[in-house]
């Protein structure tokens, strides 16, 4: 990619800039904001798995933390403005976030340890196809309703 060109003139991908990390790719994940009625029990949920899949603790406030990974972070907060207490997974809206957790011994370490921090299996009977015969992965809810699939690595 000529150094001179933007970005935005139709080429996504980040040159290298001699004095610094590459930019940030155009349409890259910035960040996502979780709104959880429970800041406590969120983090203690959330903070965990994040801590485990390399997350590192970025952002703190009263109502609310984040963790960040890259140049991508997330975000739980309660703010004051939630318009309800409960988090349906089915209803329109977020269902899930998806995460690569490394090699299948790495997802299974992580199902075997969920429970003590506030998670549980879901579709036990297909776990780890729950996605289908070629897939291995986790999907786990904490205690708010919250759903993540932990995606193991295939190669």
């Amino acid at each position: 990619m000529d150094a001179g060109r933007s970005a935005l003139s139709g080429d996504a991908s980040a040159a290298p800039d001699a004095s610094g990390p590459p930019a940030t790719p155009v349409g890259g994940l910035h960040h996502v904001e979780v709104w959880v009625p429970d800041l406590a029990r969120a983090i203690r949920s959330w903070g965990w798995l994040l801590g485990q899949l390399g997350w590192s603790p970025y952002q703190d406030w009263p109502a609310g933390r984040s963790w960040r990974l890259g140049p991508t972070y997330l975000v739980l907060e309660e703010s004051p403005a939630l318009s309800g207490r409960n988090h349906d997974r089915l209803a329109p809206g977020l269902n899930h976030l998806a995460f690569h957790a490394g090699p299948p011994a790495a997802v299974d370490r992580l199902v075997a340890a969920a429970s003590g921090h506030g998670w549980s299996l879901l579709f036990p009977d297909r776990h780890p196809h729950a996605g289908g015969p070629q897939a291995y992965a986790a999907y786990l809810a904490d205690d708010q309703g919250y759903e993540v699939e932990l995606v193991a690595s295939t190669d």
